[in-house]
Parts: structure tokens; C-alpha cells; sequence
């Protein structure tokens, strides 16, 4: 078997020459007297500079101070094609982008402001480097004209640091992975051998809490996801790729083990624009969760109609193992109790409702199970006019692909969530894509489990409307990692890269001494109001409602709320956040404004200034911790308040607790 390769991709932040290294800088381009290239971005607060000496490296400063140092970057390619290795610049230009994009889902605002100015300098051997300034962050990639299709053989991408800072680090064990991580707190020179999955946050000088800097990636097509390990510098990480994979496994109906790789990377065409490389670079931890920088710089939307993209809420099935009680049938994987499912949806607003895992013989997505007739339940469904979304297992339906979607058009199924891909090299990169293609063919929307962190397909086939890639509510069904401490420190790297298939709404809630993991009759951690408050504070245009219909008929002013808030966003804005510690979230629908408000185990006192409403006057319907939710998770206070934008609210969130809120304004 050829022996895997690791691949080095150099990230590197640069800056300008004075603020530091102009030595290192000039040392770098002195040999061919090239003046190092920079970029500042639109306030001129973070400036990048390119050097082209012995290799390309490019650094970071923000308000003077470094951020990354000089750091290599390049590719090699099949034919001793290597990019980055003693460049020598032919042209530079520069541009200064000012425009506002409008997203076909307003994930987090109807608006997008896209201000950046850029620099794309030529060089000799047929490749190009644009670098991109923002305000919130800095981004490269390389673009290559070479005939016919090439190789990939590497690619350097560190991020060389100054000192060696504690980050947060999704650590993976293997490269067959869901990413569902827990974030380990670790120093960069403890990083060794081990390896993450993005995105990671580095903490700069975090005794004086100056920058922290997430990395990503952006608009990854055709190509294999970027991950983070050490390099020899102790203060320095570096990309790490799964390589092409050359020989497969199937181990039952869903899990495809690479056993053997390729030499190369990828193989792709050779006139192309490669991904983006991220930088986000907040000196306030809130900008990770306001900032779109990853859908900005995604390609295109690439669909010519988008006007049957419906973004809305799901009952789901299969987090409450199908639990309905008091009704006059046996509750299951089976028609009726998928029409209750459509009753319940019908009845509540819900737009939809999905058949999870069990409604199809696995192996064989044109054989339904015995207890399921899909010609009813899809009669029922569009009488009731609710849409029916579909699991499917990604090997069966890649297998079966055009006859199942033939067949999902024929019942008129309105969404497919495709599950248990767990990898990221470049054949799955894409079947990504295919899947968002034919799909879209279909009018279908998609929701992509057991998957990699987003990286901007939302916007290029805005038929993908989440994805999971995360320490969800499911884990709750078999251990204790789907935490009030994880609620409220995942948000500020996964959902920073898009929205995100967390599956909240529990109806069933523990404390942290009475949490216990009960398969088929699970519970949450935290409090009630904590799970209602993920409605607001979690971005996901395809929001499930977790918990069975029976519970939430039990609870008629939680499903009120649950019923009434929406998916997608006018506006938000985070009132105030830390990585871990807590999250203040403001969203805005129409006129109505929203609120919420997650803690981690500690009990811990917020204020909210309600400046945002502007004139007039206001009812607040809230829901809040009650005064034993520290004893019993499912105890919660609803209050009815009138409140004007003078006024300030006093939260109070009890250990693993939350708040959440509706404003609307009084009508006359």
C-alpha cells in the first residue's frame, strides 16, 4: 500500500514590514529583490504582505501587532509543477470591493455586507495568489492556468506564530470521521503528531485577551478538506490532507473505509482557483459568532431558480424513538404514526416533518419497510400540505441515485437528509457537490449528517440548507458530550464556518447531577429554557424540533414559542459572548425581534439593553429560568412584559440554564 503523505498548507498572516520582522521580510526577498506585496484591509487595521524570496510567505499584522509570521506556502503538482518555490512575480494589482450580497437563505442577516480590498499578483510558471483583506479577517488562494488535468502532490499551508498560544483544538483520531469533537484547550507545542479538524481558534496573547484567530477554509470544490497538525516549530501549525483514496471497504450498508491511498492529493483540472485559506481574526470573541466571512467568500449561487427553496422548522422522529402515547395505535416506524407526526405539524405550523432511519429496508432505498406505505403517508402529507423529508444512508441513495430521486419526485418529498459520509478527501468533497446538483434537479432540499464542517456549498447550491458536523443533541441518547459547556463553546468555531444540525428542543430536561443517557426515552442537560433559547442563539434554516409530538402537546406555551420563531434572519446581533462562559444573541424577523440566552454550568447574570427596538412600545413574551430549575431542569417562568428601548432586562440563567424571548411591538 503507497504510504500516505502529509500535507503542509501555510496560512501564515502577514503584515506590514515595520510592525514586525523586516529583517526576515527583507532577507526573504533580497535575493531577487522582489518588494514584498501588501494589502490592507478597508480600515486598515489588519494588513497583509506576500514575500517572494526562496519560497512565498505571507504574514498578518492587526493594529501593528503580529499576528502570523512570515510563513511558507505553496503546491506541488505531477510533472515537478510546484508553486511557491523561488516565485518570481510578473504582475500585481489591486481592487477594493464594496457591494452588498442578499442571500438566497438568511442565515444570519437578509443583508451581507462584502467590503474587502484585495491583491492577485502573477507569477511566472502560469499561477496567481489573490489575497483578501477584511475587516474581521484575511484569506488567500491560489489560482493555476496549466493545460489538461494535474496531480496535487502537496500543499504547505502553516500558520507560524510568535509564541506558543493555547487554542481550541478539535482533535481527530482518524481521518474517517463525522467531526463531532470535543475542543481540547491545549498549547500549539502540544499538538505533536495529533490532528484537527476545522475550524480551530488560536488565543493571541491571551493573558491580555487581545486577537484570537480562527482558521478555516472557504469554497472547497473538487479538492480534499484542510485539517491542523504541528510542525517541527513548536509555535507552528500546519494543513494536513487526506490523501485520494485508492481502495475502499464497505463495511455494512454505510461505512466506506479507505484502506488505501493514493500518491497524489487530488486529481483536477489545471486551469481552476483552489480553496480559500481563513483567517478571523476578532478582538472580540462575539465576531466569531457574527461573522459571514466563510459565505463571502463561496462561490456563486450556481442555481438559476431558487424560488422553491422553502426554509422552516421539522418535527423529527427518530431522537424520541418514535415515543407518541395516548393515541388508539402502536407508535413506531410505521403510517400511522407518520400521519400523527403530519397531524402534529399540520396543526402547530411546522412545515415539515422527516422519516429518520427504518423507513426503508437498508441496502435497498426502493424497498420499504414492512410497516411503512409511502403512497399514504405522501397522500396525507400533501393534503395536509406538510413536506416530507427523507433519510437516506449516502452509499445506498449514491448507489440508487437517479431511480430514488425519480421515485421522491413521484411522492413529491420536499428535502433528503443524506447521512454517514465521514470523510473529507476529494472523492467525497464531490459527492458533496453531486448530491447538491441532482438534487436541485429535483427541487430538494439537503441536509448533510455524519459530515464535514461547512465550507460555504450553502451558498454556491443554496439547496443545502444545513449540516451536521457536531456534538449534537443526539449524543445525549448514549453519553453526557452534548453539554451546557459544549452549547456554548461549539457555536464559536463550527457554526462560524455555517449553519449547523444541532437538533435541540427536549422537552425533557436534567439537571447535571440527574442527567442519565436513556436511548429510547432520552433527556437534555441544562435547563428548559436553555433548549428553547437554541432556537434563537443556533443557525440552522432547517431547524429540527427534537422531542415527540406527545411531549410537546404536554407542554402547549413551550410549543407556542416553538411554533412562532423562525429560521432564517432580517438581522442579528450578539450582544455579548465568551468562548465556553456564555452567549447574548439578538435576531430580528420583520418587526419582530428575538431573544436568547445560553450559559454553561455556571449560574451567571446578563444584561440586556433593549436600545435595539428604537421608538414605540413593546410586549416581551419570556420564558426564563425558574427559581428551582437548579433542582429541577424542566422548571421555567413565562412572563408578559411591556418594555420600550429605554429600558434594560436583568437575566438571570441558573447552571446550564437559559433565556429566550419574543418582542413585538404593541399594536395601538
Amino acid at each position: 500500500m503507497p504510504k500516505k503523505r502529509i500535507i503542509t498548507s501555510t496560512l501564515a498572516a502577514l503584515a506590514a514590514l515595520s510592525a514586525f520582522g523586516p529583517a526576515a521580510m527583507a532577507q526573504a526577498t533580497a535575493k531577487k529583490g522582489q518588494p514584498p506585496q501588501t494589502i490592507a484591509s478597508p480600515s486598515g487595521s489588519i494588513v497583509v504582505s506576500v514575500a517572494a524570496g526562496a519560497d512565498l510567505r505571507w504574514s498578518v499584522t492587526m493594529n501593528g501587532q503580529p499576528i502570523l509570521m512570515p510563513s511558507k506556502i505553496g503546491m506541488a503538482f505531477n510533472s515537478d509543477k510546484v508553486i511557491g518555490k523561488n516565485p518570481v512575480i510578473r504582475s500585481s494589482k489591486t481592487a477594493s470591493v464594496d457591494k452588498t450580497l442578499r442571500p438566497v437563505l438568511k442565515i444570519k442577516r437578509a443583508e451581507i455586507k462584502d467590503h474587502y480590498n484585495e491583491r492577485r499578483i502573477d507569477f511566472a510558471g502560469e499561477y496567481s495568489l489573490t489575497v483578501r483583506a477584511y475587516d474581521d479577517g484575511v484569506a488567500y488562494r491560489f489560482s493555476t492556468k496549466f493545460p489538461g488535468n494535474v496531480e496535487v502532490m502537496s500543499e504547505d499551508a502553516e500558520f507560524q506564530f510568535s509564541a506558543d498560544h493555547k487554542m481550541y483544538f478539535p482533535e481527530e483520531t482518524s481521518f474517517l470521521s463525522h467531526q463531532e469533537r470535543q475542543y481540547r484547550h491545549i498549547a500549539i507545542s502540544e499538538v505533536g503528531n495529533r490532528f484537527s479538524s476545522l475550524p480551530a481558534i488560536v488565543e493571541m496573547n491571551p493573558s491580555t485577551a487581545t486577537v484570537r484567530v480562527a482558521i478555516t477554509e472557504a469554497d472547497l470544490l473538487d479538492y480534499p478538506g484542510m485539517n491542523l497538525t504541528g510542525a517541527a516549530n513548536p509555535n507552528c501549525l500546519k494543513g494536513l490532507f487526506p490523501y485520494y483514496p485508492a481502495k475502499v471497504e464497505l463495511r455494512g450498508d454505510r461505512t466506506e473505509r479507505v484502506v488505501e491511498r493514493e500518491q497524489f492529493m487530488a486529481k483536477t483540472k489545471g486551469n481552476r482557483d483552489f480553496p480559500w485559506r481563513v483567517l478571523v481574526l476578532a478582538e472580540n470573541e462575539s465576531t466569531f459568532l457574527d461573522t459571514d466571512i466563510v459565505y463571502r467568500l463561496a462561490s456563486e449561487t450556481r442555481l438559476a431558480d431558487t424560488s422553491w427553496i422553502r426554509p422552516g422548522k421539522v418535527a423529527w422522529d427518530w431522537w424520541n424513538a418514535n415515543n407518541i402515547y395516548g393515541v388508539p395505535f402502536s407508535a413506531g416506524v410505521n403510517t400511522e404514526t407518520y400521519k400523527h407526526y403530519i397531524d402534529f405539524a399540520a396543526e402547530n405550523g411546522i412545515e415539515y416533518i422527516i422519516l429518520d432511519e427504518g423507513w426503508y429496508k437498508l441496502g435497498d432505498l426502493m424497498a420499504q419497510t414492512q410497516d411503512i406505505n409511502m403512497d399514504a403517508i405522501a397522500a396525507h402529507a400533501r393534503e395536509k400540505k406538510v413536506g416530507l423529508i427523507l433519510w437516506v444512508v449516502w452509499k445506498t441513495f449514491d448507489v440508487q441515485m437517479a431511480q430514488a430521486l425519480d421515485q421522491f419526485e413521484k411522492w413529491g418529498v420536499k428535502g433528503i437528509k443524506v447521512d454517514f459520509m465521514q470523510r473529507e478527501d476529494q472523492w467525497m468533497v464531490n459527492y458533496y457537490e453531486k448530491v447538491a446538483i441532482e438534487a436541485a434537479k429535483k427541487k430538494l432540499m439537503v441536509d448533510f449528517h455524519g459530515s464535514y464542517k461547512p465550507t460555504g456549498l450553502y451558498r454556491t447550491y443554496p439547496n443545502v440548507l444545513t449540516s451536521e458536523g457536531v456534538l449534537g443533541l443526539e449524543q445525549s441518547k448514549w453519553g453526557e458530550l452534548a453539554s451546557p459547556d459544549g452549547a456554548v463553546t461549539f457555536p464559536f468555531m463550527r457554526m462560524m464556518a455555517g449553519p449547523v444540525d444541532y437538533t435541540p428542543g427536549a422537552m425533557l430536561n436534567a439537571t447535571k447531577a440527574d442527567f442519565k443517557p436513556i436511548n429510547n426515552r432520552p433527556m437534555s442537560q441544562g435547563t428548559r429554557c436553555q433548549q428553547l433559547a437554541m432556537y434563537v442563539v443556533y443557525e440552522s434554516p432547517l431547524q429540527m424540533l427534537a422531542d415527540s409530538p406527545s411531549n410537546y402537546r404536554r407542554e402547549p406555551e413551550c410549543l407556542s414559542f416553538l411554533s412562532s420563531v423562525p429560521t432564517v434572519w432580517d438581522e442579528t446581533r450578539v450582544v455579548s459572548a465568551s468562548i465556553g462562559q456564555h452567549i447574548l444573541t439578538v435576531r430580528r424577523s420583520g418587526s419582530d425581534w428575538y431573544v436568547g440566552a445560553l450559559t454553561n454550568w455556571d449560574a451567571r447574570d446578563l444584561v440586556l439593553p433593549l436600545t435595539f427596538l428604537g421608538a414605540g412600545q413593546w410586549e416581551a413574551d419570556i420564558f426564563m429560568d425558574g427559581p428551582n430549575a437548579d433542582r429541577a431542569g424542566v422548571d421555567y417562568l413565562r412572563e408578559l412584559k411591556s418594555v420600550s428601548g429605554q429600558d434594560t432586562l436583568k437575566i438571570h440563567l441558573a447552571p446550564g440554564g437559559g433565556w429566550a424571548a419574543k418582542i413585538s411591538r404593541k399594536r395601538p
